[in-house]
């Protein structure tokens, strides 16, 4: 049987630029077979759209609330988007 494809909308706040943030995450993503995007905004927090399995997700938003090793995440939130039961992004990618 499948799993099922869940959709999450994270924004990171604290140290989270000019630390890795995105090639780490990149990294987890991939090893967790997750799919989306992650970029860097003006505000100089990160925002992530994930999809993946529930278990995945959960490694995944865990890892996220702790970071790289030079990074300090002081909150990660969880955004309220529309949620996508069906894949839209076959990888993961680092936007710019």
């Amino acid at each position: 049987m499948d799993k099922v494809l869940i959709t999450k909308h994270f924004a990171i706040y604290g140290k989270v630029q000019g630390v890795g943030f995105r090639y780490f995450t990149w990294k987890k993503a991939k090893q967790w077979q997750i799919t989306g995007w992650v970029k860097n905004l003006a505000d100089n927090s990160v925002q992530v759209l994930a999809q993946g399995s529930h278990e995945n997700l959960t490694l995944f938003k865990q890892w996220l609330e702790q970071g790289p090793p030079q990074s300090r995440v002081e909150l990660v939130l969880e955004l309220n988007e529309p949620q996508f039961t069906e894949q839209i992004y076959s990888q993961f990618s680092i936007k710019y």
